[in-house]
């Protein structure tokens, strides 16, 4: 028999929609009004233009806030309104009326099939892109100024070919004293020093002042001197850039790129790109665990009205944050594999609320 959707599907879809994004709408005014109350003297102090402030930072701030903040509230939404539809023995005359609950929960799954793929696409495509927009005001009128502090900077630019620079300035793209070493298999076949490397952003290629290259093939050796020469290198200004909010800018697409050439090139401090890649993907499906949980919840009459549910509701997500902030930290500092550390909060909740199901009224 083929499944369409009734009157009471759409009424459950339109309730719940309504009250998700209501709610959201709600919360996100909340987090403009503290975040410009909290950057106001920013604002002043640096003269940022009304036109900016709005149309490039409050216009990306949503997104991104809004990314942020929506499984949490789909979870509200969904205690919220099934609880209140139990408080007043909706709930009870649906199930009376000879509908099962998992009948019942078609609708709710309708409704997280379009949220995980509007969460999906947002949250790995459009939402980056918000996120450069509203980095680049932040770092140009809120945070201050930059400043590459490392010292003594080795990079390996492929399998073979190893950089290193003494310091880099970010404000004028140079470094100073730098070498390039190559190597075929375990021997040193080529190595460059330069007093002084800079970055030209017209040809997009680096330029080396005073520099003496090597060459060495067993026995034999040959060394070239010169004041300036331009290349091409396997690094970029972006790799002295500030790193702490740079994450959150990359697309899917640019991500998994990214990945790919710090792996080719040797690096070992992935871990929080490869958290933030697999959390994109195991978000949408939280959408579909969180709604079961909620749903399961509330979904019985009780005493003292709805605050029990929603304050049981609320504390099992906070959980689930919790869990989730617990197992990316461990992934970091103590050597678990990323798309484990994403997933076991899925897969935990996902039992909580197949068990929620199982003793839900029938």
């Amino acid at each position: 028999m083929k499944w369409k959707l009734q009157t009471l599907d759409w009424y459950l879809i339109k309730k719940f929609l309504g009250t998700f994004f209501f709610t959201l709408a709600i919360f996100l005014a909340i987090a403009v009004v503290f975040d410009y109350s909290e950057k106001v003297d920013d604002f002043i102090a640096k003269k940022a233009p009304l036109s900016e402030i709005i149309g490039l930072y409050y216009i990306n701030f949503i997104p991104y806030y809004a990314g942020m903040l929506s499984p949490l509230l789909i979870f509200i939404a969904a205690i919220f309104f099934t609880a209140k539809m139990a408080n007043n023995t909706e709930i009870v005359a649906i199930l009376s009326g000879g509908i099962s609950f998992r009948r019942l929960l078609y609708p709710y799954f309708i409704v997280a099939l379009f949220l995980a793929i509007v969460s999906f696409v947002f949250n790995a495509f459009i939402i980056p892109n918000a996120n450069k927009v509203r980095v680049d005001f932040e770092n140009k009128y809120i945070n201050n100024q930059f400043v590459y502090k490392e010292r003594n900077i080795h990079m390996q630019l492929d399998d073979s070919t190893y950089a290193y620079l003494e310091s880099y300035s970010n404000i004028n793209n140079v470094g100073y004293l730098f070498s390039l070493e190559k190597f075929k298999g375990k021997d040193l076949h080529y190595k460059l020093l330069a007093d002084q490397i800079s970055w030209d952003s017209v040809l997009k290629n680096w330029r080396i002042q005073n520099y003496s290259i090597r060459y060495i093939n067993g026995l034999n050796e040959s060394i070239i001197r010169g004041s300036l020469l331009d290349t091409t290198l396997a690094m970029s200004p972006e790799d002295f850039a500030r790193k702490d909010n740079s994450i959150k800018t990359l697309t899917l697409t640019e991500l998994n790129a990214y990945i790919a050439k710090e792996k080719k090139r040797g690096a070992a401090d992935l871990v929080a790109y490869e958290i933030e890649k697999y959390t994109r993907y195991a978000m949408p499906i939280s959408t579909f665990i969180l709604i079961l949980i909620a749903v399961s919840l509330s979904s019985k009459k009780v005493r003292g009205g709805i605050g029990i549910q929603l304050g049981i509701g609320i504390g099992s997500s906070f959980a689930y944050i919790l869990l989730m902030q617990f197992t990316t930290t461990f992934a970091i500092k103590g050597g678990l594999h990323p798309m484990v550390a994403v997933w076991i909060p899925n897969l935990l909740f996902g039992i909580y609320g197949l068990y929620l199901l199982k003793i839900a009224p029938k």
